[in-house]
């Protein structure tokens, strides 16, 4: 089975791109990182989401004319957050590899400009920036993978700290939230382009169904779950308060099953 299919069951970008576990279970090493790219955008005056729904129409049938058929992304609106987050949405996309999120790359820059000319009509992009992902924790499948609630913080590891020392301790708290009734997915990004002066290591990112799931972890981390983070990452790693996103599907890749 493609592995966008069971993305569309997850409900999650992450799980789209098809990102295993980050710790192989034989080997105890790393699994490929998976691409994903970040857009930062802002409506123009007077546009607004009705006018991004067009113009998204209108990418998904570009997409389909140029057999873009391994392309998936969700929009990316502020739910908790502050001044600092300064745009109104983000585009957030990915392929199964940084080879063929490239292919789609370069059939858009040089076939899609009027369809760029709609997206900058309604809400110009300033930041385009890219990430690798990895997985620790999948989500189960979902009621409706077409929404659901992201949330990132920036994390940075403690002086002399390494993520092979940080990653043991990732896994054992991905396996403690599923153990207390978690349906959240969790992965870490790591900036690979576009960034550069960021102040963190990598950023977490955990995904809900809905704000009563993501509220059901919060629950239990504020009864005990504080207790087991605090064992798992004092003095190896530090994280900032998660900004978070309700996010919307937009295009999924296609599945290649017969």
């Amino acid at each position: 089975m493609n592995r966008f299919v069971t993305a569309l069951a997850g409900g999650s970008l992450f799980l789209v791109l098809g990102l295993s576990t980050s710790i192989a279970q034989e080997e105890d090493e790393m699994d490929p990182a998976t691409p994903v790219e970040i857009f930062a955008c802002n409506y123009n005056d007077g546009k607004g989401p009705a006018d991004l729904d067009a113009v998204v129409d209108k990418f998904n049938d570009w997409a389909d004319e140029h057999g873009v058929d391994d392309y998936s992304a969700w929009t990316l609106v502020p739910y908790y957050a502050g001044a600092e987050q300064d745009f109104d949405w983000l585009w957030l996309g990915g392929s199964p590899s940084a080879r063929s999120l490239g292919r789609t790359q370069d059939v858009w820059l040089a076939e899609g400009g009027k369809v760029q000319e709609m997206f900058n009509d309604v809400a110009p992009c300033s930041g385009h920036s890219n990430f690798a992902a990895l997985q620790f924790k999948a989500p189960p499948q979902r009621d409706n993978p077409s929404n659901i609630v992201i949330s990132f913080s920036d994390c940075e590891m403690a002086e002399g700290v390494t993520f092979n020392d940080v990653a043991p301790a990732l896994a054992q708290w991905a396996d403690y939230r599923e153990g207390h009734g978690s349906t959240s997915g969790m992965w870490v990004l790591f900036p690979a382009y576009g960034t550069g002066g960021e102040e963190f290591d990598f950023k977490f990112v955990t995904a809900w169904q809905n704000l009563e799931d993501q509220g059901a972890d919060w629950d239990q981390y504020s009864a005990a779950g504080w207790k087991k983070g605090d064992e798992l990452f004092a003095g190896k790693l530090d994280c900032d308060a998660s900004r978070v996103y309700l996010s919307t599907n937009r295009r999924m890749a296609a599945s290649d099953d017969e």
